[in-house]
């Protein structure tokens, strides 16, 4: 089973770019066009966050007709810190889970052996993200209904420092409960965020914690503490994740550009057989 996970894509109404010139919407559909192109065929795409930059209904309108035109699996989604929870959920209703919870965008979904924990961790008009006691509540609740089933918690802030101090400061706050629920459930395989813009990785307990790159701009990497905030135009990626029909999750960097090749390898003629 192949899961395709996308975020901050910061869409914009139509015409207009993200922080003056970063084309957002285009970018989103080159990397759906990219993942709609695969094969094997990916079984869900995972949106985890900033699905638009100022969460206005123009924004969404962009994101559902992109998802008509190229993705017909399962996409399950969650808001960051840029999207409007209350537009979220107006115009992305038909998605698996979104309304289910009457307050907040949490749900579960299985996947042949894999359940996925999707959990919202925004706060409204804020840019960290914070869990209340209500939605850890929720988790440890969740969690503790499957513990034999490999499971994946998908969130918008990363629930630790990555070193860039100005994404840093706008993390998963106040994070110590949500380590000790992880835990707790050794059934917790992955956890994998977005906000941050580039790839990085550590362990949460003993869960492996990922950070996805964007599918647009890229967050700077300057590990100086008084670095700047600031964008790069890397090459655009997202996340594969790889599941066995044991529930064992590998995940893989994606490219969304096309590069020279493939070339099949083929030895010389003076190529020394080890």
């Amino acid at each position: 089973m192949l899961l395709a996970q996308v975020s901050d894509l910061h869409l914009r109404p139509v015409g207009l770019a993200a922080d003056r010139v970063v084309e957002t919407n285009m970018l989103a559909e080159r990397a759906f066009r990219a993942i709609a192109r695969m094969r094997p065929t990916v079984d869900a795409v995972l949106l985890s966050g900033d699905l638009t930059e100022s969460g206005v209904m123009a924004e969404y309108e962009v994101l559902v007709a992109l998802l008509g035109r190229h993705i017909g699996c399962p996409v399950l989604a969650i808001p960051g810190n840029h999207d409007q929870r209350e537009n979220f959920c107006a115009r992305l209703a038909h998605l698996p889970g979104v309304i289910e919870d009457s307050e907040f965008v949490q749900y579960t979904h299985d996947l042949g052996p894999l359940r996925l924990v999707m959990l919202d961790t925004v706060v409204p008009g804020a840019a960290h993200g914070q869990l209340c006691a209500r939605r850890l509540e929720w988790l440890e609740r969740t969690l503790s209904e499957a513990p034999a089933k490999p499971t994946i918690i998908v969130m918008h802030h990363p629930p630790f420092d990555c070193g860039i101090a100005h994404m840093d400061r706008i993390k998963l706050m106040e994070p110590e409960e949500f380590v000790a629920i992880v835990g707790r459930h050794p059934e917790v395989r992955r956890i994998l965020c977005g906000h941050v813009h580039r790839p990085a990785t550590t362990r949460i307990a003993h869960a492996i914690a990922m950070i996805a790159p964007s599918i647009a701009h890229q967050v700077a990497l300057d590990l100086d503490p008084a670095g700047p905030s600031a964008f790069v135009m890397e090459p655009a990626a997202f996340q594969l994740h790889y599941v066995d029909a044991g529930g064992e999750v590998v995940s893989h960097i994606a490219y969304v550009e096309d590069f020279p090749g493939p070339f099949p390898f083929v030895a010389g003629a003076d190529h020394a057989d080890d």
